[in-house]
């Protein structure tokens, strides 16, 4: 079972919290964090916060990598952005500081994410008995590297790009090796039970409505309905009847065609006679919501619909992604029950995994200019 097992991508790591609010800190030390006794140095955390900072400024090629990791001023911030972005350069500079600030909220929320709960799933791995060894995560990182990587330059490059280390590389291995045994405690078997059950359940999902194309005429009164349904019968083109006595804007200029419809998707008058009408037979006058159609069945594409056998493959995929989703959750949960009491943060630096973390109530606004990428 892969759980995010991205090679690539340090997002994959990376749950978004919601925004910086002020909580109580009990942090000591040079630490922004606390796990249990665990210290979340700052050193750390501002490696992390530039390998986060260098992913998203890759994702806007020529962006300068701007780390705002000086709260709450940010004067650093302010300097490098003035520096770095010469269209900046004049910006006022409490203008700058809500950016930089807006943009630590997001990095560091991801960041602090990524830590603390690297923490947690180690520590609930520790009470569980399960065990995760250097040549189980050298193994995992050998195999994805020779696969993505074919020649060391490639691997160097990316450590470039990213600015992790391959000691980062093997630390998020090892802790999505432990992810993954975590995770393995939740995870539920799929079952041909199972499959017969959603298959059973969800039979629109594997197969398609009976389809219709027509031509129509909406008059807007019986008579013109009439004299419509007699203008076709002797040899008028229906772009000529259309166009003199259909009032519906839809078809009026596409001489009535109507192509694809199932039989939800019109007037349903119009549906249930058009569905029980024989290919290119005249029909109507037949009184509707709208008015009155005079209609042609002119194709038939019958419904369809996969058998168990046929379906069986992809409600396995899907059945089984739902189940390491949950599994993922299962994980979760139980380790912010059981570590995020002791899992404390500088007030600058709360978040979601924080003890006391309350939520802002208003989401922080921007003024738009660069550095918010």
């Amino acid at each position: 079972m892969k759980v995010r097992s991205s090679f690539l991508a340090l997002g994959a790591f990376f749950v978004i919290a919601v925004g910086m609010a002020g909580c109580g800190s009990d942090v000591s030390g040079d630490a922004v964090a606390n796990v249990a006794g665990n210290p979340i140095t700052t050193q750390a955390f501002n490696h992390w916060m530039y390998v986060a900072a260098k992913s998203q400024a890759a994702q806007n090629p020529g962006q300068p990598v701007i780390v705002p990791n000086d709260p709450p001023n940010f004067d650093a911030c302010v300097a490098q952005v003035k520096k770095d972005i010469p269209s900046l350069a004049k910006t006022k500079t409490a203008t700058l500081q809500s950016d930089c600030k807006q943009l630590f909220t997001s990095l560091s929320s991801q960041v602090l994410d990524f830590l603390i709960k690297a923490y947690w799933y180690q520590a609930d791995a520790a009470k569980m008995g399960i065990k995760v060894t250097d040549a189980q995560v050298q193994k995992a990182f050998d195999t994805a590297k020779k696969a993505q990587f074919p020649t060391a330059s490639g691997y160097n490059t990316f450590l470039s790009q990213t600015g992790q280390t391959t000691e980062d590389v093997l630390f998020r291995f090892r802790i999505n090796e432990i992810l993954q045994k975590l995770a393995a405690k939740h995870t539920t078997s799929v079952t041909p039970a199972a499959i017969k059950a959603f298959y059973e359940s969800h039979l629109s999902q594997f197969g398609s409505q009976e389809t219709r194309n027509m031509k129509i005429v909406l008059a807007k009164n019986a008579a013109d309905a009439n004299a419509a349904k007699k203008a076709l019968e002797s040899g008028q083109s229906w772009a000529t009847v259309v166009k003199k006595y259909s009032t519906d804007p839809t078809t009026k200029s596409t001489g009535g065609v109507l192509n694809g419809v199932n039989k939800q998707q019109e007037d349903a008058a119009l549906s249930n006679a058009a569905f029980s009408a024989p290919v290119n037979k005249l029909e109507g006058p037949v009184k509707g919501q709208f008015g009155y159609y005079v209609f042609e069945v002119t194709k038939i594409t019958p419904s369809t619909q996969q058998s168990l056998a046929q379906a069986t493959a992809l409600i396995k995929q899907q059945l089984t992604s739902q189940s390491q989703t949950n599994a993922q959750t299962a994980v979760d949960n139980k380790a912010k029950k059981d570590w995020l009491s002791q899992t404390t943060c500088r007030a600058a630096y709360a978040m979601a995994d924080c003890k006391g973390y309350t939520a802002p109530k208003t989401a922080t606004t921007t003024s738009g200019s660069a550095t918010t990428g």
